[in-house]
């Protein structure tokens, strides 16, 4: 499952799309906004995918996982849009059959996910200022 989605995303719907017999666990991460950036106080994120190509760009992230790792199924849903402090921005859940394959995938996933960010990302802070992120 690779999803863009304005709508808040449910963890448990995410955790099982991913659930079969073969896997021995999920291992998940889940990402927040936070209430802070760079020493500035943030009021809210915006994502958006511009290009219409988040999804693929998600897409590639999971195929290169599980080439490099015996991943029976792999999900990443990422919300756009205006996004609060402690909302869900992104949840990734990976069902292996031994723990540490589904560590390593997941912690490779997020890694390209925030080096690649396949949206754009505006945070808006307390004081006025905004950042703009564009993808690579």
């Amino acid at each position: 499952m690779v999803e863009i989605t304005k709508n808040v995303i449910s963890i448990s719907d995410v955790i099982n799309g991913v659930r079969n017999d073969s896997s021995g666990g999920i291992i998940t991460y889940i990402g927040l906004i936070r209430d802070n950036s760079y020493d500035k106080d943030v009021v809210s994120v915006e994502y958006s995918d511009v290009d219409g190509n988040a999804e693929s760009k998600l897409q590639k992230i999971v195929d290169s996982a599980k080439g490099k790792w015996p991943v029976n199924d792999m999900a990443i849903v990422h919300r756009v849009g205006k996004l609060n402090v402690g909302d869900n921005n992104v949840v990734i859940a990976v069902s292996t059959g031994h723990r540490q394959e589904g560590f390593a995938a997941c912690q490779y996933a997020i890694d390209k996910f925030k080096e690649e960010l396949p949206t754009t990302k505006k945070e808006t802070y307390v004081d006025g200022t905004c950042s703009d992120y564009m993808p690579k």
